[in-house]
């Protein structure tokens, strides 16, 4: 049974930059959105502090600011935001339908915004801090790192381009990888060792982040998986550079992915199946972004988007 049995016109999976750009738009066109806030309402931006590359806030803003601001703008132009998330999607029927809970909603349109999720250690401590030293994105928050010490996490090529970037800001620039071997391409390796400002420990783990009554990262309790040996390595910020899981399981088998699980778009926002594109369903956002995955390009591709379905109903004669 359809959610009000009524088809909609296009829905919108994910409340983060692209999802709420694209309400914005396809709200403007009289299109009626309905937001599917998912599982992190806002995305990673409801995380995150001081934002301050976004145009038009000079002084900066607070991540939970701006997406409350994109939210209250794509409502003042007709978007219906739902706390729900997918349980089921078939893209294979006309109009689509999407499983919430235990409704089925039929669209004639689907934006996916549902965005990549960072990877984390795990730790209380470590997710008592994320904003406050803590960090998955060093784009982001590099430069709030000026003049300190800092640790980066893992050892892949994210982790090396993460500490090569950080370079820039910091004064000095540990990258903690928990076994004896790195991931990391050879290239991406040797130019983080030959750096001066980079160290390496190998076989390390994070125990604990210092500072949670304090709100303010002060250092890293540390655990050699080889030695046993145990110590604090002092820093101010602790950056993650272990991935992100892009939210597209759900059309495993839909559309076609990358081998780490991101939407394959073409020019940005076009989906496919096999190779052959899907009319009506477009991709945004860090689910399909791992590149940039910034605010402002994951807007960007919403705004695209947005523009996408707006024309693709007109041909529909809607």
């Amino acid at each position: 049974m359809s959610d009000q049995n009524a088809i909609r016109d296009t829905v919108i999976l994910g409340s983060g930059c692209a999802g709420l750009t694209a309400a914005i738009y396809a709200g403007r066109a009289n299109l009626n959105p309905l937001v599917l806030e998912g599982h992190e309402p806002g995305g990673q931006l409801s995380i995150t502090t001081l934002v301050e590359n976004f145009p038009g806030w000079p002084d900066g803003v607070q991540g939970p600011e701006l997406i409350e601001n994109m939210k209250k703008q794509a409502m003042r132009f007709g978007a219906e935001l739902r706390m729900a998330h997918l349980t089921s999607a078939d893209l294979t029927t006309t109009p689509f339908e999407l499983g919430v809970g235990k409704d089925i909603i039929q669209t004639r349109s689907l934006i996916i915004a549902s965005g990549a999720s960072a990877r984390w250690l795990g730790l209380p401590s470590e997710q008592a801090l994320i904003g406050f030293g803590v960090s998955s994105c060093a784009t982001c928050d590099g430069f709030f790192a000026s003049g300190k010490e800092i640790a980066v996490i893992g050892g892949g090529d994210s982790a090396m381009e993460e500490a090569l970037f950080l370079t820039r800001f910091a004064t000095k620039v540990t990258v903690i990888n928990r076994s004896e071997n790195f991931r990391a391409s050879r290239i991406m390796l040797e130019r983080a060792v030959a750096h001066p400002q980079i160290e390496f420990l190998h076989n390390t783990l994070i125990e604990e982040c210092i500072g949670v009554e304090e709100k303010d990262l002060k250092g890293l309790r540390l655990h050699n998986r080889k030695t046993g040996e145990r110590w604090t390595l002092p820093v101010s910020f602790m950056f993650l550079g272990i991935g992100h899981e892009p939210n597209a399981k759900m059309f495993e088998g839909q559309l076609d992915l990358d081998a780490d699980g991101y939407i394959k778009t073409e020019d940005n926002i076009f989906v496919s199946i096999l190779g052959e594109r899907i009319n009506g369903v477009y991709a945004c956002g860090d689910v399909q972004d791992r590149r940039y995955r910034q605010a402002i390009t994951a807007a960007g591709t919403g705004c695209m988007a947005a523009l996408e379905v707006e024309k693709y109903l007109e041909e529909l004669g809607r």
